[in-house]
Parts: C-alpha cells; structure tokens; sequence
C-alpha cells in the first residue's frame, strides 16, 4: 500500500497556480486510474483505489500549504504504512519550469510545505518528486509568484512535467523508484552552470594552443627570409669568377711571343 499526497491549497483560485502542482499532479493519476478524490477525513479531500496491483490513496491536504503536515501525519498514523510508502508531490522554484527531481529521502529545501511536514512526521526519509516552477524573475515577489499561473513556454513545460510526475508515482508504486530516477532527473542548474565553465574553459584552452602554435610557426618563416640573403650573396660572387676572362689576354700573349720564335728559325736556315 502507498500513500501519494499531492500539496497545495484548497479553493478555486489556487486550483491553476504553481503552488498547486501537487493537487494537479494527483488530477492526473485519479483520471488514469479511475480513483474518485472526494472521502473527506484526515484534514485531507482523498480516493482510495489500485495502480497496477498495488493499493493506493491519493490525498490533497486541506490545512492550506503551510500546515500540510497535520494531514500527511494523520494519514500516516491511520494506515500504518513504512517510511518508503509516503511519496509527496510538490511545486519547487528552485528548478526549471518543466524539470523534475525524484528523490527517496532529503531536507525539505525552502518549501514551507514539506517543512511542516517533516516537522510533523519526526523524520524525512520518505521519496518524493519535485515539480519544477522556475523562480521569480525581474525582482517579483515570491507569493505572488507561486500563486500565479504560468504562461507560454513555461505552461507548456510545466503540463508535460504534469504528466511525467505521475509517470514516475506510477514506477515508484510498483518499487521502481530508481527507474524513475533515470528516466526524469535532471540536472541541477548548478552542475549546468558548471558544465557550462568547463566548456568555456577547454575552449580557451583550444585557443591557447592554437596561438603557441601560430608563434611557433612564426619564426620557422622568418629564417626564410634570411636564407635568400645568402643565396643573393653568392650570386653576387659569381660575377667575381666571370672575371677570369680578362686575363685572357696574358694567355694569349705566349702564342704572340711563339710567333716571332717561328719566324727566327726559318733566319737560322737561311744563314745555313
């Protein structure tokens, strides 16, 4: 046997607003499961039937948010149940819209509802899934935040979240608690925000090496210039060898000289 308790406030004007996302929630899990939510006791509106093979009652306290543990320990008191067969519903601003925690025990964070609860249960270790309805932006006040109703994309987020809430009750009856844990956590804006850091910081990393290796590379270029300098010195040498030719003369002054030598022998012959 489970107990679900969707929290919220009674009466018509907070039957839409982000506190109510445990009243809503627990909507969606009569209608599936054809529980009517009408026997009155135990300062609670509840309905009592079957999710699978297992018994269930789905209660919405009616001491208003604040005082929610009255009626959750009259329950608990009543049917006798174990720690693990409570599982509490509730709206938190401290996630997205649309985002959901499902936790098996914990603090009760900063919602006034699960406070009063765990104050009046004496213990916490009991599951639980948080609905997120995002904070109050641009200086908002907080109550007039949560009991508004969410609009555009955030209403859309919040009725899919809706769904999936009694999604996971469902896995949770049948002591699938950590199936529903891996099918809807998500991770807290801190470990975004964390994420997010790590990824600016490889990406500065990836600059950084991508300069060293630019600067690397830029003297590599520079010695090139420097090269030609000496390729243009010995060019500029070569003519110094060209230069050979004028003395060619000197080379050709021996025949001269061989000439006149030619010329006497044929003297010699004659005086012979």
């Amino acid at each position: 046997m489970y107990i679900i308790v969707g929290l919220g406030n009674p009466g018509r004007e907070y039957a839409d607003t982000r506190h109510n996302m445990g009243f809503m929630a627990l909507d969606i899990l009569a209608a599936r499961h054809n529980i009517d939510i009408r026997k009155e006791n135990f300062r609670s509106v509840y309905g009592e039937g079957r999710i699978g093979t297992e018994r269930v009652i789905l209660a919405k306290p009616l001491t208003f948010m604040n005082n929610s543990g009255w009626a959750v320990r009259d329950l608990v008191n009543w049917f006798k149940i174990e720690h693990d067969q409570l599982i509490v519903i509730y709206d938190d601003i401290d996630l997205d819209p649309g985002d959901l925690r499902i936790r098996e025990k914990g603090s009760s964070g900063s919602h006034n509802g699960m406070k009063s609860v765990i104050y009046q249960l004496g213990f916490d270790d009991f599951p639980r899934i948080r609905v997120g309805v995002g904070a109050p932006e641009g200086g908002r006040d907080l109550i007039a935040h949560v009991m508004s109703m969410p609009t555009g994309e955030a209403l859309d987020k919040v009725k899919a979240a809706l769904n999936d809430a009694a999604d996971a009750a469902e896995l949770m009856v049948s002591g699938r608690i950590a199936d529903a844990q891996m099918r809807f956590n998500k991770k807290p804006k801190r470990k975004k925000k964390e994420e997010a850091k790590k990824a600016e910081e490889v990406e500065e990393v990836a600059e950084l090496e991508d300069t060293v290796e630019e600067l690397s590379e830029e003297p590599a270029k520079a010695e090139e210039p420097a090269a030609e300098p000496v390729k243009a010195e010995e060019k500029a040498e070569e003519p110094a060898a060209v230069e050979k030719p004028e003395e060619a003369p000197a080379a050709n002054e021996a025949p001269a000289e061989a000439a006149p030598a030619e010329e006497a022998a044929p003297a010699e012959e004659a005086k012979v």
